[in-house]
């Protein structure tokens, strides 16, 4: 039903952007056809008041012989002059017709070229919209079935009544999650973030220990060999990424595995490598990773994983506003490892 929905929705963009694809197509040929048929009056123009100027004096006509007479040259040169405008005008026909049939093709793939990143834009805002009303749905659903059910109930006791609340606290919370995350992927890819030096072993620090209860439950070690390296950055936005990142590998690794946070540096960036040996990942989902809500469509049940596939995609935004560059390797069912590349200065 879901994609259904949305390939409906597509199918009313595409209408509405074919229509201006033509109305901007139309536009264009106007201007072209405008441009060609004033510069064809001009030639025209021009080239008629040269064919209009008849010499003085005695000339040769076309069959050779001299004409003395001054009234048969003008004539002869006025009928040379009239056959030369209307070859001419001829010509230019021929040419604007030639430039109406070119001009309406160029057009056509300009305006589709033109209107494409306003498609794109429109599309990925459609599907953020169906993505984000489906996460927030879900949620609603089941608090609202388990309350619809306990009011019914009778004889719902105290110790019942508190575990419903704390299964809606629970989703309260994670909704407010959802919410905080589309909040960050919204805000202005522009916006200015307040650098300054970072140490990036402080930053791990902080990121390990949001995510050491996660890691505990599944009994999974995290080695950190960070070095101690000073960058240029946001410590929140810095944190945030780590975080994530961390958060990813211990969902998706298996129970008594090992993650391990190391740190390299080259002449111009330092370098963040998180690698786990968890469930991986295939081809096709290392080149979504980065979409928004993509887990949301693909890997809902791998190890009982949750989440709204927003946390890589803020990760990445993350790395795009420090000038910096993600990459991800992977092999399914041995593990992945994501690289962090983060320039020292900007």
């Amino acid at each position: 039903t879901r994609v259904w929905i949305r390939d409906q929705r597509r199918r009313v963009i595409m209408k509405h952007l074919k229509r201006d694809v033509l109305r901007l197509a139309g536009t264009y040929l106007i201007i072209i056809m405008t441009m060609s048929i004033v510069f064809s009056a001009i030639f025209y123009s021009t080239a008629a008041r040269e064919l209009d100027r008849q010499p003085r004096g005695a000339g040769v006509g076309s069959s050779g012989y001299i004409l003395q007479n001054g009234d048969d040259i003008r004539d002869y040169f006025a009928q040379r002059a009239d056959e030369g405008r209307a070859s001419l005008l001829a010509e230019l026909i021929v040419i604007n017709v030639m430039m109406l049939a070119l001009g309406s093709l160029i057009s056509y793939l300009l305006a589709e070229r033109t209107l494409k990143p306003i498609e794109e834009n429109m599309e990925a805002q459609t599907q953020f919209v169906s993505d984000a009303s489906h996460e927030l749905r879900t949620p609603l659903t089941a608090m609202r079935t388990t309350n619809e059910v306990a009011l019914r109930n009778a004889r719902l006791s105290l110790s019942e009544s508190r575990q419903i609340i704390e299964e809606n606290v629970q989703d309260i919370t994670r909704l407010q999650e959802l919410t905080d995350s589309m909040l960050g992927l919204l805000r202005d890819d522009d916006r200015k973030l307040l650098k300054q030096d970072v140490d990036l072993r402080h930053v791990v620090s902080d990121a390990m220990n949001a995510v050491v209860p996660q890691a505990l439950e599944k009994h999974i070690t995290i080695e950190d060999s960070v070095a101690r390296i000073t960058l240029q950055g946001n410590p929140q936005s810095l944190t945030q990424l780590t975080t994530i990142l961390l958060d990813n590998a211990v969902k998706y690794s298996t129970t008594k595995s090992t993650i391990t946070v190391s740190s390299s540096q080259t002449a111009r960036h330092a370098v963040l490598t998180v690698a786990d040996h968890g469930i991986g990942m295939d081809k096709e989902t290392i080149e979504h990773i980065f979409t928004r809500f993509y887990r949301a469509d693909k890997a809902r049940t791998h190890q009982g994983a949750k989440g709204y596939g927003l946390g890589l995609a803020i990760a990445k935004k993350i790395v795009d506003a420090h000038g910096g560059k993600i990459t991800v390797e992977s092999t399914l069912g041995k593990g992945t490892t994501f690289r962090v590349d983060l320039p020292f200065k900007q």
